[in-house]
């Protein structure tokens, strides 16, 4: 423990996610030895992105505008929509330079045990969207894991009303560079049932 101030930073830093106490204890240190310039700009930045950045009204991704950058694109296909948890998620997909429609933040998962259930996620505007828009393809890419996965189910539960709707779920299995015998049960029995012909 340490007196006043040097505590109460480590115990706001404590707070972000992935930040346990020694890793808060090394940032608070770090900051105390930064140079006050560079301290500036540090909280320059972070006065701006609180008060500049906000939601895009349609999609849910960040934005400086009221529509992101991709909502305003002419260029992307409009008839797909890929449905993802948070925005993080959105710069994951466009990394990989495959995907060309739009796509639509949850706001996270489904996660009874901790409150959060549909009225909590953005499932009210994405089957807005569905009806209002020429979308006939909704790709859920949620995370493999237990929330993501029933937050896709529920999803696609969902979605089976719209005529005309293709609804399908992100292939998992194996990475690339694996090796069969690391590969759990479970990855590689989804490996098996999404092979596809070469």
């Amino acid at each position: 423990m340490y007196e006043g101030p040097v505590q109460d930073l480590i115990d706001e830093l404590g707070r972000l996610p992935g930040v346990g106490p020694k890793s808060a204890q090394r940032i608070a240190f770090h900051l105390l030895g930064t140079e006050p310039a560079d301290l500036q700009r540090l909280i320059q930045v972070l006065q701006r992105v609180k008060e500049g950045v906000v939601f895009c009204d349609l999609c849910g991704n960040v934005s400086e505008e009221p529509r992101c950058r991709i909502c305003r694109d002419a260029r992307r296909d409009p008839s797909t929509l890929c449905v993802v948890e948070e925005p993080k998620d959105v710069l994951a997909v466009e990394r990989t330079r495959e995907f060309k429609g739009r796509y639509h933040v949850l706001g996270g998962a489904l996660d009874p045990l901790s409150g959060i259930g549909p009225d909590q996620l953005r499932v009210r505007e994405l089957l807005a969207r569905i009806s209002g828009e020429e979308v006939t393809e909704v790709i859920l890419a949620t995370d493999p894991n237990t929330e993501g996965e029933a937050t896709a189910t529920y999803l696609a539960r969902m979605l089976r009303d719209f005529p005309n709707l293709t609804v399908t779920r992100l292939a998992s299995g194996l990475p690339m560079g694996g090796d069969l015998e690391f590969a759990d049960e479970l990855t590689l029995g989804r490996a098996l049932s999404g092979r596809r012909a070469v």
